[in-house]
């Protein structure tokens, strides 16, 4: 049965990304709140800022006593915050500071160690559960599959994943020879907040947007999902981090029929049909949601299980028993 529940593990996904896709678009409204309530200056606001701020009081009324106080527990953005008093920070955000500072200044590493250990448990799942930018990522590529549908050239062409890991490092020495946090400008989940912020509170854009939008095209135009695949340097250190994780998908070859569902769902091409998960699989259990006869599970498991050929309710493993069946028959 706990196969069952598990079918439903992308529903919960999707409601993770959302939360934190609108915890960002809240934060700097929050922000807003705060400087219009230590102003004390209500009268003086401009129509749209009194909107904010009779929406925001509405808002936190219920449960905060003191907002102006109380709301500096949540702020900053997944590239690094604070989130009720615990600081936590992406781990690019660590390795951008230090190759920019050439020093390591530990009381900032430590608020990476929280995301590193649920990295090491559970792999590349900030990509899949937590990034702001897999939220738009993945709500591109539904358009995508609606343009292909409709008979226009959307590419889905295939590249060396390893080219990540190119970004990440090249990125990681220029840091150091320039002194400058590299990463942000061309990191999605740092990109999104930065803009979200900037279009709330300061009411426009950066060229952080342009750069987002770009990347979406990618996706559409050349390679599905294409950024996350082979450029992400984020996505290349939870991959590298993730490489041993506890919690994979596998495959129960005894109920897979061979549909190919799964691979079909993988928007990172990769192939649960033949077992062939790695250190890519950011443990989305899209493949999970589709597969018509729950033959995809988490199992605490340290390594992938090598390919255990076709599903034994699939017509290729059937024809093979009855080949073996008659080539035994033979022999006798």
């Amino acid at each position: 049965m706990h196969r069952t529940w598990q079918r439903h593990l992308n529903k919960l996904r999707w409601l993770m990304l959302s939360l934190v896709f609108g915890t960002l678009i809240l934060l700097p409204f929050f922000h807003l709140y705060q400087t219009y309530l230590a102003s004390h200056s209500y009268d003086l606001l401009l129509p749209k800022e009194k909107l904010v701020y009779d929406s925001m009081e509405s808002l936190t009324a219920p449960f905060l006593s003191d907002p102006e106080k109380q709301l500096e527990a949540v702020k900053g953005t997944t590239w690094s915050g604070t989130w009720f008093g615990l600081k936590l920070s992406d781990p690019l955000a660590v390795i951008s500071q230090a190759s920019a500072g050439m020093k390591l200044y530990w009381p900032f590493i430590l608020t990476a160690a929280i995301p590193l250990l649920f990295t090491v448990i559970f792999g590349r799942f900030f990509c899949g559960w937590i990034c702001p930018a897999t939220f738009a990522y993945e709500l591109n590529d539904k358009l995508g599959m609606w343009l292909r549908q409709a008979g226009l050239p959307i590419s889905q062409r295939r590249m060396d994943r390893r080219l990540k890991y190119l970004v990440l490092g090249i990125g990681a020495v220029l840091s150091a020879a320039t002194g400058a946090v590299l990463f942000a400008a061309v990191y999605p989940p740092a990109i999104i907040g930065r803009e979200i912020y900037y279009a709330v509170a300061v009411g426009g854009f950066g060229g952080g947007t342009v750069f987002f939008l770009l990347t979406l095209l990618f996706d559409l135009m050349v390679s599905r999902r294409g950024f996350c695949r082979y450029v992400c340097p984020g996505g290349a250190l939870y991959a590298l981090l993730g490489r041993y994780r506890v919690f994979r998908i596998q495959r129960n070859v005894a109920t897979c029929n061979d549909c190919a569902k799964c691979n079909v769902a993988c928007q990172f091409g990769l192939d649960p049909l033949r077992d062939g998960f790695g250190q890519e699989c950011n443990n989305c259990t899209a493949c999970i949601a589709v597969c018509p006869t729950d033959a995809l599970r988490f199992e605490l498991k340290a390594k992938d299980a090598v390919n255990q050929g076709p599903g034994h309710l699939g017509q290729l493993y059937r024809k093979q028993q009855q080949t073996s069946e008659k080539a035994e028959v033979q022999k006798i």
